[in-house]
């Protein structure tokens, strides 16, 4: 079963998709599905990572953070602590729904949602893990190495500045495209959602490089927390989801797949759902 749903969210409406297995009678354990920098909930690897958890027997709740998708809020203004916002009251709205298990509510994030989904589990009690698929840690170290030439930097930090000034004189955003903050190798760009934002706002490069959910990780312990990266991801650096682990307290585990990129549901991986299976059945079962 599908519906659409809409969320509160600090007076904005979150557009969403519950999913709940077919048959279902008693409250079930849920998972939160949220998506990369920028894109949505329709987007197919998003799907696929929906369906999988559904078909696992799970409720399900895909949802676009506030100015993306079919969300309401200001498009292309992605500030992390916003995200981290939607995330906590969307676990609000899932946890008080009659198909969900209140207690029982895992994160599921990929990229950007990853890394939203590891801090808005470390500083909430009420999660009780999250899967974090090629997320990151230290938005200011993630940049750089994104940007590796001293050229490139050096234009990365000229356009925040230029952003801020523009700011302070105008009152208004200036607006940057998404290959400038976030660089990903043009045959992998197919796999972004349709619909996924190309423009933001300077003030989001300064709120990513400002985001570190490696100062809260350790917080989650001992909820269990799954690091899935690939071992050469050609977006976010493998280099993150190590230095997530090293913060990171017990229950935690990483796994370094080799057989898929920055996009793992769109490799056709069996082996990452066979992973996210065997976990989900040892940590995250669907009866406690």
């Amino acid at each position: 079963m599908q519906a659409k749903v809409s969320i509160p969210s600090d007076g904005l409406q979150l557009a969403g998709v519950l999913r709940v297995p077919e048959g279902a009678r008693d409250p079930l354990p849920a998972v939160i599905v949220s998506h990369g920098f920028g894109g949505n909930k329709d987007g197919e690897t998003h799907v696929i990572e929906a369906e999988l958890y559904e078909r696992l027997g799970y409720v399900v709740l895909s949802f676009d953070m506030r100015g993306c998708g079919d969300s309401e809020g200001q498009r292309g203004r992605i500030i992390c602590q916003d995200q981290v916002a939607d995330m906590r009251n969307v676990v609000t709205w899932l946890a008080a729904r009659p198909e969900v298990k209140g207690e029982r509510i895992l994160l599921s994030g990929q990229s950007f949602g990853a890394a939203i989904s590891i801090f808005a589990g470390a500083v909430d009690v009420r999660v009780a893990g999250v899967v974090s698929m090629g997320g990151w840690g230290d938005g200011l170290q993630k940049s750089r190495d994104q940007h590796p030439t001293p050229e490139a930097w050096a234009r990365f930090t000229e356009t925040m500045e230029k952003g801020q000034r523009h700011r302070e004189q105008t009152g208004e955003s200036l607006m940057v495209k998404r290959w400038d903050i976030v660089p990903v190798p043009e045959p992998m760009r197919n796999h972004l959602p349709p619909g996924s934002i190309m423009d933001f706002t300077a003030e989001t490069m300064a709120s990513i490089c400002s985001f570190r959910p490696i100062d809260v990780v350790a917080q989650f312990a001992p909820r269990p927390l799954l690091l899935l990266h690939s071992a050469n991801d050609s977006v976010t650096p493998t280099a993150q989801a190590i230095d997530v682990f090293k913060h990171a307290g017990k229950g935690t585990e990483l796994i370094l797949l080799t057989e898929v990129d920055h996009f793992p549901f769109a490799d056709g991986s069996t082996r990452l759902r066979e992973i996210l299976k065997g976990w989900l059945d040892r940590y995250f079962p669907l009866a406690a």
